[in-house]
């Protein structure tokens, strides 16, 4: 398929995608569910209008990326030092807590289950490993669209970036483990911590630049520039490993992280009320990416491990946050609720779903088929059950609608990057 042809097919996938937010959005549900529908509507698998000529092809996939970049100044430019400070340990420990948690809960009910119907153990742990990771976009989105903002909010928003890294470096530790017990070719677990040093490097220099520019126009110029290196790096240094495994989403976050504690609020503020918009359309793309190759049918074909599964990652995510946040005496409602706006899992699942198989594919081909199936059928209803329980968490914290004085556009067009007023 040529360029011009694949890139009309995607214009008018996220424009169908814009329209059932809108659509869902008068049911009081959050846009992104309609994004999500109408990406497995539209992907592969349905109408195939976003097919596979699409989502391989070569300018998607750095376009992908870049906006995944984009995507990560939405949290970066929220973990400002002086308001996490605020917080003490009790960000850190939660997301510990929470991500542990979640592994330890996956991997035991599994390693029972399979010790009694004589499959290798071992792929418990990659269940596990692949179940504590926290796809952070579908909660954000409902961050955006609601206008939340309390104590859970405020709790999220960081998490999603450290929750991120902890789930990484656990199941690149445990593909190591397995691979090496299988005599396959691993993944060095230093990868994982590759786009956190490629954003606080370009961070670091964006924000010194950003310190000496004196007009909105050349501020804005300078950070999409270092934005572009930054990502640049990213696609350097995946063609360089046997997998392409950077997370160009982690680089967006620590870059931003990293500048936006280095210039004036007022600075900060300006060059977020234009990449705002942006935000918006980037958020749209990041959300067809994860949705578009999810099969509906699996719905349908859904068997015992992916009940199994959903349900345990579901008591190990809010068990773990709840244990976390009451340990660390956070608010009541984190203690209650935050669990609730940590079950969106798909776009991360899929990923280390895809590395697993691909570990497991030569040496031991049927485990690899259970963990595809399980994890296949699991994110698509998990999904769609998770931004409906993220908004309930919002929703029974009280923070609906709290964020209403925060500079953000519509509420399929913002993204929450601005900082407080």
């Amino acid at each position: 398929m040529d360029f011009v042809t694949g890139l009309l097919r995607l214009a008018v996938a996220i424009a169908i995608a814009f329209v059932a937010g809108k659509l869902i959005s008068k049911l009081k549900l959050p846009p992104i569910l309609g994004w999500l529908i109408a990406g497995m509507c539209i992907g592969p698998h349905a109408l195939n209008l976003l097919n596979g000529s699409v989502l391989d092809s070569t300018w998607f996939d750095v376009s992908k990326s870049v906006l995944e970049c984009v995507f990560g100044l939405m949290i970066g430019t929220e973990m400002i030092w002086k308001e996490m400070k605020k917080a003490g340990p009790s960000i850190l420990i939660t997301t510990i807590t929470e991500s542990l948690g979640t592994f330890a809960v996956v991997s035991l009910v599994f390693g029972v289950i399979f010790a009694v119907t004589g499959v290798p153990v071992y792929l418990a742990l990659l269940f596990g490993g692949i179940a504590l990771a926290t796809a952070p976009a579908p909660s954000l989105s409902v961050v955006n669209d609601l206008k939340t903002d309390g104590p859970v909010t405020r709790t999220l928003i960081p998490m999603a970036a450290l929750d991120d890294l902890v789930g990484a470096l656990v199941f690149f530790l445990i593909v190591a483990l397995v691979s090496a017990n299988l005599s396959a070719e691993g993944i060095p677990v230093a990868v994982v911590l590759l786009p956190i040093f490629i954003g606080i490097v370009t961070g670091f220099v964006a924000g010194k630049l950003l310190q000496r520019t004196k007009t909105p126009g050349s501020t804005l110029a300078v950070m999409l520039a270092m934005l572009l290196v930054s990502a640049g790096i990213g696609f350097a240094v995946n063609r360089a490993l046997p997998t392409p495994v950077v997370n160009f989403m982690l680089i967006g976050m620590s870059f931003s992280t990293v500048f936006a504690n280095m210039v004036p609020k007022e600075k900060l503020d300006g060059m977020m009320k234009v990449m705002n918009p942006v935000i918006g359309f980037a958020m749209i793309v990041v959300i067809l990416n994860l949705a578009a190759p999810l099969d509906y049918h699996l719905i349908f074909g859904a068997g015992l491990y992916t009940a199994i599964y959903i349900a345990a990652r579901a008591v190990g995510k809010y068990g773990g946050a709840y244990f976390g946040a009451a340990v660390t005496h956070a608010p009541e409602t984190v203690r209650k609720y935050l669990g609730f706006t940590l079950l969106p899992h798909s776009g991360v699942s899929l990923v280390f779903t895809g590395i697993a198989v691909s570990v497991l594919q030569g040496p031991a081909p049927e485990c690899a088929q259970i963990i595809q199936g399980t994890i296949a059928a699991a994110a698509v209803i998990n999904e769609i059950i998770a931004v409906f329980m993220a908004k309930k968490g919002f929703a029974w914290a009280g923070e609906l609608h709290k964020a209403e004085r925060r500079t953000i556009p519509d509420e399929t067009a913002g993204a929450p990057g601005a900082q407080q007023a």
